[in-house]
């Protein structure tokens, strides 16, 4: 993966701007130069945009204080991205449109590793990182072992889970996003594993919560999730050995009250879900599938999911005799206090323990 990486920067230099065009002041790391984990692209400007939620990359420098130069998606607008100094989860910080300097501390002299993470999701924009400055800074690779792909809806993107910088009901949308705290990545540190999230808030198998499309399986192959967007997504990049698919709480959705919404059609659902699956399996042909229900459901609403993804489980299982089966969790369900009805951080936290077991046994 490594070697494929530089032989991309190789060859996106030589078609731009030539190789000399590499060579950078002693101190600075250019973007070409990070090794990310997450849907990403550079662009023409040769800068580093990560695009899906919680995508990330990692450096080290020496001495105390390193600078990551970022801006948000658009001028006037922006966005947030989250670190960790030496293993050590810090903060979020938002990235102003244009040009933000963010400036990385640290307590003592010597050696440090930071990691970067999008804090916010694909249709928030991306998140360019255009350097990084610091004494003896270099690219780091992943950081390895086993890779999740969690696909699903703004629960995965940790959307509305954290109010604490921007109370719940102000602001804009994003501004209460923690991804780096959502129950995904949470679970992939737990079991050193590494992570992608391919969510976005409000889609779903076969409607979204408050329209008829595009939905997920839809826009999936996009590169940022954007049915209109002619770039998709490079899958021989990353390759997963466990993918986990939440959907279904934005089909169970009642709707904003506004937009006309028929009752849920089970049999539309598994059709979608099934055909999805499919999709999935044909990028990954060798990855385990796994199927999570929804913590927001409860009642009959809760169970009418569960039969549906156990509906999938069966046809699937059926279609591909030769496969490990598909793996089912069905989550307790909570009363989640987060923003507008999401979980909120405490509360991704019940769900990465509870899905913790689960997905050690699978990798």
């Amino acid at each position: 993966m490594n070697l494929l990486r530089l032989m991309s920067v190789a060859a996106f230099c030589a078609l731009q701007m030539g190789c000399s065009a590499l060579k950078t002041p002693a101190g600075e790391l250019p973007a070409t130069a990070l090794q990310p984990v997450g849907r990403y692209q550079w662009n023409q400007a040769r800068h580093l945009e990560l695009i899906t939620s919680a995508a990330h990359l990692g450096f080290q420098f020496e001495g105390t204080q390193a600078r990551v130069v970022a801006s948000g998606p658009w001028a006037g607008g922006h966005s947030y991205l989250q670190y960790e100094l030496d293993g050590q989860y810090q903060r979020r910080v938002r990235v102003a449109g244009g040009q933000d300097t963010i400036v990385i501390q640290a307590p003592t002299a010597g050696r440090h590793t930071v990691r970067l993470y999008k804090t916010t999701e694909a249709h928030s924009g991306p998140l360019v990182i255009q350097k990084i400055i610091g004494p003896k800074v270099k690219a780091l690779p992943p950081a390895g072992g086993p890779l999740i792909e969690f696909i699903g809806n703004s629960i995965t993107c940790g959307a509305a889970a954290d109010p604490s910088e921007v109370p719940c009901g102000t602001g804009q949308y994003h501004d209460q996003h923690n991804a780096y705290q959502a129950y995904g990545p949470r679970v992939a540190r737990a079991l050193n594993a590494d992570f992608v999230l391919s969510s976005v808030s409000g889609y779903g198998a076969y409607r979204n919560w408050n329209s008829n499309g595009p939905t997920l399986p839809q826009v999936y192959e996009k590169l940022n999730f954007q049915a209109q967007s002619a770039q998709t997504w490079d899958f021989s990049r990353f390759t997963p050995k466990v993918v986990s698919i939440a959907l279904g709480t934005n089909d169970f959705s009642d709707g904003d009250g506004k937009t006309e919404r028929l009752p849920f059609d089970s049999a539309r659902f598994v059709h979608a879900y099934v055909g999805f699956v499919q999709q999935v399996k044909a990028r990954y042909p060798q990855a385990r599938l796994a199927l999570l229900s929804s913590p927001m459901l409860n009642g009959p609403k809760k169970q009418t999911l569960e039969n549906c993804l156990t509906a999938v489980k069966q046809q699937i299982d059926v279609a591909y005799p030769t496969h490990k089966p598909v793996a089912l969790h069905f989550f307790t369900p909570m009363q989640a206090s987060g923003c507008t009805g999401h979980p909120s951080v405490a509360e991704h936290g019940v769900m990465a323990a509870e899905l913790e077991p689960f997905f050690k046994s699978l990798l």
